[in-house]
């Protein structure tokens, strides 16, 4: 402790008057002053607190976070300069071993716990470690002019993805780190296309102007280790000329703890977890990466999902299969899926009431994805709806055999789908035209269930065009570490 109001021999005590354990002291307190010159008394709230004591230290805080108060009133003994004893609370024996007066306290209960430090108040511990303590961050300081609009500045140093971010203040970084057990040095691996190592802090900065909460961060980091996946095939989502771009599904209890949207409207605005999650990587994408949008990024027209598509699945009907168990992993675990993927392609049936009716249904509108006559060249993302799935369940219908079922409706006659054909110059190899074509491959389809209950609409989304390289570029799922 470096604190230069605590006596080299004596004792420090800390209190506030919002404790009710403080104020049953406070007497006592007063007649340990007035009884020995070597005693400070910090109080964290209340200059006049406690009542009789004429040399109260007003604490700013400092004080109590350099001697790591966690309760008050927490009673300390010095000698020559170093701690020798400490209690917290009100404890008669422990105080009086501590003052050196075996009477002390003898009309009080014989103990009763304390309050909690105010340094410990939501908020306040990152805050005063940035103001008084050594943060640790590695990372290089930015220092503003006094008249410098700290969002403005992050604009103009081309930190933000077009919308406003929050300044990533040494506090903010820490409270954010706070949120996973992972150290603040460990490198997570390198992020194209710059491929530049990165590490737990520099992802807690990110997420800090994506606007995350702390309880996000492992979430933000699992989704970078899937982008960081050879499969993922990040390097060329990021510079491809096409509309693509991460698109993260969250299961397992995780989405409901922090509370992510697999409902009423989850690809769209509204939710600050889908939200900012999906940000979070999108800017470290940016700012880490090097994927900035004309430079690295040549995307001819881009998507909103290059700023965030992100979302959980709905898991609450147990008759559905998870996406992640679907993939391989455990009932109940925990799991960041990314899809690489284009925006939403809407498909409305309010009409059909059978499975095979909706089967086909749908399958015209998967035949869609990239040009109707472009087969295995893309895979594809159905988010079916609730009131979509709920045909299929009540006929008995599964995850497994829907998929089936799509990828049956969706094979077509070479012939059909060939360069040409039709008038159209797109489409697969004239060699192939005596062959029944699959659409996708059979891992190529990635159904999940998410959505409100209010109607009839599903959503597709398209896979990148290098999903067409089967072996290389693919769907990738990683369990969450907390």
């Amino acid at each position: 402790m470096t604190s230069t109001i605590l006596p080299a021999d004596g004792l420090a005590i800390f209190v506030k008057a919002e404790c009710e354990t403080c104020a049953m002291v406070a007497p006592l307190i007063a007649d340990l002053v007035r009884s020995g010159p070597d005693i400070a008394v910090i109080t964290q709230d209340d200059p006049a607190f406690p009542p009789g004591v004429d040399a109260v230290h007003d604490d700013t805080l400092e004080h109590s976070f350099d001697a790591d108060i966690e309760i008050v009133p927490t009673i300390i003994r010095f000698e020559n300069g170093v701690e020798t004893g400490r209690a917290f609370g009100w404890h008669r024996e422990e105080w009086q071993d501590l003052a050196g007066q075996t009477d002390l306290g003898a009309d009080l209960p014989e103990s009763r716990p304390g309050c909690g430090s105010r340094t410990h108040d939501v908020g306040a511990y990152e805050t005063l470690a940035a103001r008084f303590g050594d943060t640790g961050i590695a990372a290089r300081e930015i220092t503003l002019g006094e008249w410098d609009d700290e969002i403005e500045a992050c604009f103009d140093r081309g930190w933000s993805d077009g919308l406003p971010i929050v300044p990533p203040t040494d506090a903010r970084v820490l409270r954010m780190l706070s949120g996973t057990s992972r150290k603040p040095d460990e490198v997570i691996g390198d992020v194209p296309p710059n491929l530049l190592p990165i590490t737990v802090e520099k992802v807690a900065i990110n997420a800090v102007m994506a606007g995350c909460r702390p309880e996000y961060m492992p979430v933000v980091l699992t989704a970078l280790e899937a982008a960081l996946d050879p499969y993922a095939t990040m390097h060329g989502v990021l510079c491809t000329t096409c509309f693509s771009s991460p698109i993260l599904i969250v299961n397992g209890p995780i989405a409901r703890k922090i509370g992510m949207n697999a409902g009423m409207n989850c690809l769209g605005q509204g939710n600050r977890a889908n939200a900012t999650i999906g940000r979070a990587l999108q800017l470290i994408i940016r700012n880490f990466g090097g994927g900035v949008p004309g430079e690295m990024d040549r995307a001819v027209l881009g998507g909103p999902g290059k700023y965030t598509f992100c979302f959980a699945e709905k898991e609450d009907d147990p008759t559905w299969t998870p996406l992640n168990v679907a993939r391989g992993h455990a009932p109940g675990t925990n799991t960041v899926t990314l899809f690489q993927g284009d925006g939403i392609q809407g498909f409305v049936d309010q009409r059909s009431r059978t499975p095979d009716a909706l089967v086909q249904s749908l399958s015209r509108s998967l035949m869609a994805v990239g040009n109707w006559k472009l087969c295995e060249f893309t895979n594809a993302m159905l988010v079916l709806s609730p009131e979509h799935y709920a045909t299929f369940r009540d006929a008995g219908w599964d995850r497994a055999r829907i998929t089936g079922a799509l990828h049956n409706a969706l094979r077509r006659p070479g012939a059909d789908v060939i360069q040409g054909a039709h008038g159209i110059g797109e489409g697969v190899d004239p060699k192939r035209a005596d062959e029944m074509v699959d659409k996708f491959w059979p891992e190529g389809l990635l159904i999940v269930q998410a959505g409100g209950q209010a109607g009839l609409f599903s959503a597709i989304c398209a896979g990148w065009t290098g999903g067409r390289f089967r072996d290389d570029s693919k769907t990738v799922t990683k369990e969450i570490v907390l």
